[in-house]
């Protein structure tokens, strides 16, 4: 994840404290030269922004993210870059107009700029003004536009644009990355050297990010935080192919908010080597049958994917456009109180825990990027839709925020999970499962089953076995696609989960975890994807004897 994603990301933490722990923050507050920039400049613009033609805004909040970046990356045994970053970052929001009908749309919707990292009082504060001054201006502008539109479109809002929220205050102490270069770029120089015992693979590197975040958090109901928060992403990255000109690739990732939960030198080594070898068996795979319907069982691994893919955007309650009647965005938007899986499932979000099973969770925090105390969150009970992951944007039926409100990669917050949990109430073992499989094969006459290992992007294979009916031996094949793996699949088709919960902390902003079992499907549909216009390369590549020893 480069530096200039991390520019928009805002990952605050808070917790309801008391007495004493307020007075202790206030004081840490007092002493640190970020926050009292931002402390004073908001009581200034608090007192002083008022423009005769716009009036003074009802609501101002600033963020701002210190973040400390390595990022190094190696292919063919050879270094390829590596770099340290340091950046500080604003980004304001004013609010004008009121709680029921506000700014805080289009150009309305906040203004990010840097910071100086040399903490000098007068330096910050005077970039935290020019933001302000400009975020003002902007949601004037927003203001008129949105008031123009709502009376074009001659609608009632059926719910306010802006929660209230009760007033959070922590100081946490900052974060700091402490790491090795040298050490963690020889790890990576070392796996990716695997490439000279298959000279067939074209592509074979390894990258790694590590990030330590101070993210502050002020805004004018008195909502005061500050939380150091550390995030590490290692991935290696093979590509090559197929005798027939099928492209093969596979790129696993290891990420935790824990550094000691990281591969060491001889764990990332031995699992480069095991790569190498799966992509040679890979390029040696029968392609898949031209059709398969019948039976699927995914690992945990494949099923934290296809959830993350097909629950998670489905159970955010982001706000339609103005005028359109829906209770929100997604494929769930008219299922409240309705089944969305089969009724074994349920689903939680839980970003208040920091751990399972010995494991980090990456998408822990205790107060949202809103000033929102964090919650967990019961979306789906018993196959039911219950609840929406909201923040402080309501919709029809959500009025108040739940704590999930966070900054997207656009810059704006917008809802979204922290830990998302898959939890059946039934579980098998896998063995289990994979016998259910083949008795549903031989009930309908098919000769196999499919175990998906792992999936890539759009929800397509990268790693599947055809597991036979006869003796139950698993058979490596390529070039699958599903068809219409949908919504309408995992609440139809999905018959049994295993007792196998994995963590998977995803990489992208905002930092989230899903936490799921295994599953089997009763039906599936597994078809041959088209890879007829691939082709090889014209010509070998360099001979092993030419690259380095």
């Amino acid at each position: 994840m480069g530096i200039a994603a991390m520019a928009v990301l805002f990952f605050s933490a808070a917790f309801t404290v008391g007495a004493q722990e307020k007075r202790e923050a206030t004081r840490e507050a007092a002493s640190d030269p970020v926050l009292r920039a931002l402390q004073e400049e908001l009581t200034r613009s608090k007192a002083q922004l008022k423009m005769d033609n716009v009036g003074a805004p009802f609501y101002i909040e600033y963020h701002v993210f210190d973040v400390e970046q390595f990022e190094a990356s190696a292919v063919f045994g050879a270094l390829r870059d590596q770099n340290c970053t340091r950046l500080r970052l604003l980004r304001a929001v004013v609010r004008l107009g009121d709680y029921k009908f506000d700014s805080y749309y289009g150009p309305g919707q906040g203004v990010s700029d840097t910071l100086p990292l040399d903490s000098d009082n007068l330096a910050l504060r005077h970039q935290i003004w020019l933001a302000t001054d400009q975020a003002y201006k902007r949601a004037g502008r927003a203001l008129s536009a949105k008031q123009s539109l709502m009376k074009e479109l001659n609608v009632e809002q059926p719910v306010d644009d802006f929660a209230r929220a009760e007033v959070i205050e922590l100081v946490d102490p900052v974060a700091k990355l402490d790491v090795d270069p040298s050490k963690w770029t020889k790890m990576l120089e070392s796996a990716t050297s695997v490439y000279k015992a298959d000279p067939q693979i074209q592509s074979f590197g390894a990258t790694l990010s590590f990030v330590a975040m101070s993210t502050y958090f002020v805004n004018t109901e008195g909502t005061v935080t500050r939380q150091g928060s550390t995030h590490y992403l290692m991935t290696l990255g093979a590509t090559e192919q197929a005798p027939d000109g099928m492209r093969l690739d596979r790129s696993p990732q290891y990420t935790s908010s824990r550094i000691e939960e990281m591969p060491t030198p001889e764990q990332f080594h031995a699992d480069a080597l095991k790569l190498a070898d799966l992509m040679k068996k890979l390029r040696d795979a029968p392609v898949v049958d031209e059709e398969y319907r019948g039976p699927v069982l995914f690992s945990n691994d494949a099923a934290s994917d296809m959830f993350f893919d097909l629950i998670a955007p489905n159970v955010l309650g982001r706000r339609p456009a103005p005028g359109r009647p829906a209770r929100t965005t997604g494929a769930f938007a008219s299922s409240l109180k309705g089944r969305v899986l089969p009724d074994f499932i349920s689903v939680v979000d839980d970003p208040t825990l920091e751990m399972f099973e010995g494991h980090s969770l990456g998408g822990s925090y205790k107060v949202d990027d809103e000033g929102v105390l964090a919650t967990a969150v019961t979306v789906v009970n018993n196959g039911k839709l219950v609840n929406f992951l909201i923040g402080r944007q309501p919709i029809r039926d959500f009025l108040t925020s739940n704590g999930h409100g966070r900054a997207s990669g656009s810059g704006t917050t917008v809802p979204a999970p922290g830990n998302l949990f898959i939890r059946a109430a039934k579980t098998s073992t896998h063995e289990e499962l994979k016998k259910r499989m083949l008795d549903l094969c031989r009930d309908r006459g098919l000769p196999y089953g499919y175990f998906v290992d792992t999936i890539g992007p759009q929800l397509t294979p990268r790693v599947l076995y055809r597991v036979w009916t006869g003796d139950g031996h698993e058979e490596l094949v390529r070039g699958a696609i599903f068809n219409e793996l949908d919504t309408r699949a995992i609440r139809s088709d999905l018959a049994a989960a295993g007792n196998d919960p994995l963590v998977s902390n995803r990489s992208g902003i905002p930092f989230t975890s899903i936490v799921s079992p295994s599953v089997l499907f009763d039906e599936l549909e597994v078809k041959r994807a088209d890879y007829s216009k691939e082709k090889l390369p014209d010509y070998p590549a360099p001979g092993l004897s030419s690259a380095r020893n």
